[in-house]
C-alpha cells in the first residue's frame, strides 16, 4: 500500500505542475498580446504629402538660338607667289607683321632680269635705226621712180621693207616691255593690306613660280567671313521661318547674327549674313552660308574657327525649365499637379533651348501647373502640397 499510495501522490504532482506551466504559458502570451497592442499616442502617424514648389505654365514671346559650327577666314586670303624666278636676294618683312598694298615684300636677285630689259633696249634701238634706213630708201626712190628712171617695182620693195623695219620696231618695244615687268617682278609686292603668315623660305633660297609652297600667305581681315553650314532640314526650317521670296530677299530681313569663339566667348560684335550657297553639298548633304563680321582691331584671324549663334523669334511660346523635366527613354517629361493636388507624368514636345529652358511645343498649355523640383522622390498618383508663393506663373 505504501508504494501504491507513493505512486499516487507523484502521480498528482505530476499533473499539478502541468497546469502550473500551462498557466505561466498563458501568462506570457496575455503579456506579449497586450505589449503587442498600441495606444493610440503611440499609434506611428502617416508621413504627410511633400511640399514641393510649383509653377503655373504660360505663354510669352521668347528668342530661341541654334549655335552652327564655323571657319573663319580673312575678307581677303592669297598666296604670294614668285612670278619669275631666282634667288632670294631679301626677305623685307617679318611673319605676322601688317603690311599695306604695294609694300614691297621680298626682292629676287635682279641682275639676269635687268640685263635682259638692256639687251631688249638695244634690239629696240637697232629696230628704229632700220626704219630710218628704210625711210632713206622710200625718199630715194620715189623722184627716180616719179621721173621714170627706176622701175616702180624698187619703190614698192622699198616700201615694203620700210614696214617690215616698223614692225621690227613694235616687236622690239614688246620685248622692252616685257622685260621691265619682269624686273619689276624681282620686287615682291603686297597686293592689299592684311597680314603676313609664315615665311618658309629664308633669304638665299631659289624660288620658281612653279614652287608648291607660296613665299607666304596675305590676309586682309578688316572684315572677316564666317562660314557655317545647315543641313537639309535645318535649311527647310530656316526657310520658313524667315521672309522672303527669294535668297536675295530673305538675306535682307535677316537678323544680325552672334559669333561663339573658341573660349565660348560672344565677340562683341554682331554680323550680317550675306551668303547662301547655290547647292547643297553632294558629299556632306549640307549647304553653306556666308556671316560677315567687322574686325578693325584685328581680333580675329583667319583659320579661327567658332560658332555661329542664329536666333528665332517665338510668339505665344511656353518655356519649361529644365529643371523641371525629366528624361526617359529619349522622351522628356513634367509632373503636371491637378486640382486635387496629385501628380501625372505628362510627356512634352521639345523643339528647341532657351538658355536653361526648353521651348515646348505640345504636352502642356498655359495655366497647367508642375512641380519644378524634387521629381527623383515622386511617384504617379502621389498627393503633393504646393510649396506657398509658388503658384503663381513663374518668370522663366
Amino acid at each position: 500500500m505504501n508504494a501504491i499510495h507513493r505512486l499516487f501522490i507523484l502521480l498528482n504532482t505530476v499533473k499539478q505542475f502541468n497546469q502550473v506551466k500551462s498557466m505561466l504559458i498563458i501568462l506570457s502570451l496575455s503579456i506579449i498580446l497586450v505589449s503587442c497592442k498600441s495606444s493610440p499616442d503611440q499609434a506611428a502617424a502617416a508621413p504627410p504629402p511633400p511640399v514641393l514648389p510649383v509653377s503655373l505654365v504660360s505663354e510669352s514671346s521668347q528668342t530661341t538660338y541654334i549655335d552652327y559650327p564655323a571657319a573663319i577666314q580673312g575678307a581677303v586670303d592669297i598666296d604670294i607667289r614668285p612670278q619669275v624666278s631666282g634667288y632670294l636676294q631679301s626677305v623685307l618683312v617679318n611673319e605676322g607683321a601688317y603690311v599695306t598694298a604695294g609694300q614691297t615684300l621680298f626682292k629676287i636677285n635682279e641682275n639676269p632680269y635687268r640685263e635682259a630689259l638692256n639687251n631688249a633696249k638695244a634690239s629696240l634701238h637697232a629696230a628704229e635705226a632700220a626704219i630710218l634706213n628704210a625711210q632713206l630708201e622710200v625718199d630715194k626712190l620715189t623722184p627716180l621712180v616719179q621721173n621714170k628712171v627706176v622701175s616702180d617695182f624698187q619703190l614698192k620693195t622699198a616700201k615694203t621693207a620700210y614696214k617690215i623695219a616698223q614692225a621690227n620696231a613694235e616687236q622690239a618695244k614688246a620685248s622692252v616691255a616685257s622685260a621691265q615687268i619682269n624686273l619689276g617682278y624681282t620686287n615682291v609686292k603686297a597686293t592689299v593690306s592684311g597680314y603676313i603668315g609664315r615665311i618658309p623660305k629664308k633669304q638665299g633660297s631659289l624660288v620658281s613660280p612653279t614652287d608648291q609652297a607660296a613665299l607666304t600667305q596675305l590676309s586682309d581681315i578688316h572684315e572677316v567671313h564666317v562660314y557655317f553650314s545647315l543641313a537639309e532640314n535645318d535649311f527647310n526650317n530656316f526657310n520658313a521661318n524667315y521672309p522672303g521670296k527669294s535668297p536675295a530677299d530673305r538675306i535682307k530681313h535677316l537678323p544680325a547674327v552672334e559669333l561663339l569663339l573658341s573660349d565660348n566667348t560672344t565677340y562683341p560684335i554682331k554680323g550680317k549674313i550675306d551668303m547662301i550657297d547655290g547647292q547643297f553639298d553632294k558629299n556632306t548633304g549640307a549647304i553653306t552660308l556666308r556671316a560677315s563680321f567687322p574686325n578693325a582691331n584685328g581680333t580675329l584671324r583667319s583659320g579661327n574657327t567658332g560658332k555661329v549663334r542664329l536666333g528665332l523669334l517665338h510668339d505665344d511660346a511656353i518655356l519649361i525649365p529644365q529643371a523641371a523635366t525629366v528624361e526617359m527613354q529619349d522622351k522628356v517629361f513634367v509632373f503636371a499637379v491637378s486640382k486635387d493636388n496629385k501628380v501625372s507624368k505628362m510627356p512634352i514636345t521639345v523643339i528647341g533651348k532657351s538658355g536653361n529652358n526648353y521651348l515646348v511645343k505640345d504636352g502642356v498649355k498655359s495655366g497647367d501647373q508642375i512641380v519644378l523640383s524634387g521629381l527623383d522622390r515622386l511617384q504617379e498618383g502621389q498627393v503633393i502640397t504646393p510649396e506657398k508663393g509658388t503658384d503663381k506663373a513663374a518668370k522663366l
